[in-house]
């Protein structure tokens, strides 16, 4: 039962995460995908190591970027799989200088027991805010390092840094 809903949420959460792409395709907003890239980093309580993948599908609006990413947190007898679909506003327009940005999002995080003789697997809903600082590099590409506190405590904060690579 517990793998049948995984995947219901997993379908769900990939569902909701492209949405955006086909319902705006018409309405000339910028989205579509752009690029994609690794993220790794730290997470408080628990206390793990996470990494993972994310996604650019352009912007929804003027500096608003919808960023989906997948991570998995290991530490603390834990296995955390988050899905999360994610969007920052950019306070610059410039891609040559270190900027800032802040955002949010709904994620579906599952979390995988290893103690104990029975398995003492959760879902729960995510609701997430976040906040970094970005810069374009000469060839295109977009490092960032990026704090993400979670409202349900499912990590309580997240560190990451990350790489985006473009076409």
């Amino acid at each position: 039962m517990l793998m049948g809903t995984r995947g219901i949420v997993g379908a769900a959460v990939i569902g909701l995460a492209l949405c955006p792409t086909f319902a705006l395709a018409d309405s000339g907003a910028d989205v579509g995908f752009r690029g994609w890239g690794p993220r790794v980093g730290l997470s408080l309580d628990p206390d793990q190591v996470h990494f993972g993948a994310h996604f650019d599908y352009g912007f929804l609006a003027p500096q608003v970027r919808f960023q989906p990413n997948v991570e998995l947190g290991l530490g603390q007898h834990v296995r955390l799989f988050a899905l999360n679909a994610e969007a920052a506003y950019r306070f610059t327009e410039r891609w040559d200088v270190w900027s800032p940005y802040l955002g949010g999002g709904l994620g579906a995080n599952i979390r995988m027991y290893e103690d104990g003789p029975y398995p003492n697997d959760r879902t729960e809903l995510g609701l997430n805010l976040l906040g970094g600082i970005e810069k374009g590099l000469s060839d295109g590409d977009r490092f960032f390092i990026e704090v993400k506190f979670s409202l349900n405590d499912v990590p309580d904060l997240k560190a990451t840094v990350g790489w985006t690579f473009y076409n």
